[in-house]
């Protein structure tokens, strides 16, 4: 696998996570807060788990899918919480199949919980891959 394709990876993930915690940052005064947010955590978690994917094939692990690409790292340990993770891939699903706003109230909710898991496994990430080519 491409060294410069992971660490441009990792990098991409670190600013989509720190974009998500701008808006997590802000008051949801309204529902465009709450809209952004769910649109950066989309983003986040299509970042999460090809990044994931180009992890583990590095490694010589086959994943095709997202779920099986979580499964995968909690398998070798890169994921703590399972569960979290498995939730957040349902809530990134839900928001792509229409609007309603209870539902993206929920998941908002979701995603100020989950943060920090996302915020650890990146961290985890940067540093078992950092040093791959020094």
């Amino acid at each position: 696998m491409n060294e410069a394709k992971i660490q441009q990876s990792l990098a991409n993930l670190g600013r989509a996570l720190e974009r998500l915690k701008e808006a997590l940052d802000e008051t949801p005064t309204n529902s465009l807060y709450i809209d952004g947010t769910i649109h950066r955590f989309e983003f986040c978690i299509e970042l999460f788990w090809k990044t994931i994917k180009r992890l583990l094939s590095s490694e010589g692990i086959e994943a095709t899918t997202p779920k099986e690409c979580l499964k995968k790292a909690f398998e070798v340990r890169w994921i703590d919480n399972e569960a979290a993770w498995l939730q957040m891939l349902r809530d990134r699903n839900e928001t792509s199949h229409g609007y309603d706003e209870e539902i993206a109230k929920r998941i908002y909710h979701h995603i100020q919980a989950n943060y920090p898991e996302m915020e650890k496994t990146y961290l985890f990430l940067l540093e078992r891959f950092r040093h791959e080519s020094e």
